[in-house]
């Protein structure tokens, strides 16, 4: 079985199984790196350009983001079921239930983008007013909201492209897909909302158009029967064993990620009452944090390749040690970075691209230096559930990603908010408390072992 790597040469299977660690978890996680820049580009161009109409534009996306999000995570709990269990299969040399199960995420992510995409359109003037925006910033919002989520089946077909060929190890193709996509959106943000005179409108329509070719060269791909991994149309037979699986391992993704949105959604709904400013900054903070830490969240994706290859190998002491050296890597980056971006004078240039407003850009610059000061404990964090969803235990993730927002988060904001009365401020300090008891619990979880537990041989038994 061959595999594309960093280098552009075609590679053994063995590289994640047997070879150098360092070298497997570069070879993941350097495109996975750029392409998750890629990703967060689409968000930041956005921001950029929006930041050039106004605060209220700014904001307006702020609010709704989350909302695509609260979709987004929970559709890719199947994306990421099939990357987990497709891994594990192609560990095992078992290419005839990896096509099998490519096959049912691909039914099942279709499906869900589709019902997904129809729902969010027809009620989203219902979701804008229920979370409060009025004036401009409910208009703006109302107009985003409904063209952006028209983008899910395009956005779904490209993330179970990813899936699949993260799964064999091939994270460089995906990441090429997303580069056409993003370089189309930055040619068309300008031209729709300043060309043509189309202000949040264009903003959206840039995103929406910048998808649609990337899908379709990831359909073609994956119905390429040349492929070790393609779907198969006519050999379609939806299996109860498959789809169970499918829902034990994505289910607890889906439902952890999308709460955890419908959490920030939450609290973008509380940053509202400080102000517009408030709420740009907040949008504007996270948006910076989400660069920072690429690294750190692209080798959780690497190591959670590489944990479930292994595993499906019968290797789990190569898998815990590549976890290890995972972790290291993320925490020492982090904390480097972080403390350069800590500093007041390295940071309020960075919030400045984004704003004009100095109300902005003073909240920005706090936020960025209080996330980035502590943001090494993301590292423990994304490395660590890496290493559960690669061992199919994502059902961890999940109740530490509760708790870290619903719990944890929310907490720390009311004794902020109503003890101390630091105002927009609870915000800012209870992202980092919640984000480093978050790491500290999946920690204390990898101590108890409960990863090495064998997901795939109770739920997927060896078909012939």
């Amino acid at each position: 079985m061959k595999i594309k790597n960093l280098f552009g040469k075609g590679a053994d299977s063995s590289v994640i199984t047997e070879q150098s660690l360092m070298r497997a978890i570069l070879c993941l996680a350097i495109p996975i790196i750029i392409n998750n820049f890629i990703q967060t580009m689409y968000n930041l161009t956005d921001t950029y350009w929006l930041g050039r109409i106004g605060t209220g534009s700014v904001a307006a996306i702020t609010v709704v983001t989350p909302v695509q999000n609260v979709i987004i995570h929970f559709g890719q709990g199947i994306s990421l079921a099939g990357s987990v269990l497709i891994s594990q299969y192609f560990g095992a040399r078992d290419e005839k239930n990896a096509r099998d199960m490519a096959c049912h995420v691909f039914v099942c992510s279709v499906a869900f983008s589709l019902a997904a995409a129809c729902a969010c359109f027809l009620s989203s003037p219902l979701i804008v007013n229920w979370l409060g925006t009025s004036g401009e910033v409910n208009s703006s919002a109302n107009t985003y909201l409904k063209i952006i989520v028209l983008d899910m089946p395009f956005l779904f077909m490209i993330n179970l492209y990813s899936a699949v060929n993260q799964a064999q190890g091939n994270t460089v193709t995906p990441m090429l897909m997303n580069l056409m996509g993003i370089i189309l959106n930055m040619i068309m943000d300008p031209l729709l909302m300043f060309g043509l005179g189309l202000g949040i409108t264009g903003a959206a329509l840039a995103t929406l158009s910048a998808k649609i070719p990337p899908a379709v060269i990831c359909f073609i791909s994956l119905v390429d029967r040349k492929k070790v991994i393609h779907i198969n149309f006519r050999n379609i037979k939806l299996k109860k064993n498959k789809l169970s699986a499918i829902v034990k391992v994505g289910l607890p993704t889906a439902i952890g990620g999308s709460t955890m949105q419908f959490g920030f959604l939450l609290i973008a709904k509380n940053v509202l009452k400080y102000g517009d400013a408030a709420t740009a900054a907040y949008g504007i903070g996270n948006r910076i944090n989400s660069i920072i830490t690429l690294p750190s969240t692209a080798v959780g994706s690497a190591t959670a390749t590489i944990v479930g290859q292994n595993i499906g190998a019968k290797r789990r002491d190569r898998a815990e040690r590549a976890y290890i050296l995972s972790r290291r890597i993320s925490v020492i980056f982090l904390f480097v970075c972080g403390m350069i971006l800590s500093r007041k004078f390295v940071n309020t240039p960075v919030v400045s691209i984004f704003a004009d407003d100095p109300r902005v850009i003073a909240m920005g610059s706090k936020f960025v230096s209080i996330m980035a000061f502590w943001c090494f404990t993301n590292g423990v964090y994304n490395s660590t559930s890496g290493l559960f969803q690669g061992s199919g235990h994502t059902g961890v993730n999940m109740a530490v990603d509760a708790s870290r927002l619903w719990v944890f988060r929310f907490a720390t904001i009311w004794i902020c908010e109503n003890i101390f009365l630091m105002r927009e401020q609870s915000i800012w300090y209870a992202v980092v408390v919640s984000n480093g008891l978050g790491a500290l619990c999946l920690y204390i979880a990898y101590k108890t072992g409960l990863w090495k537990k064998d997901i795939l041989a109770e739920e997927q038994p060896q078909e012939t």
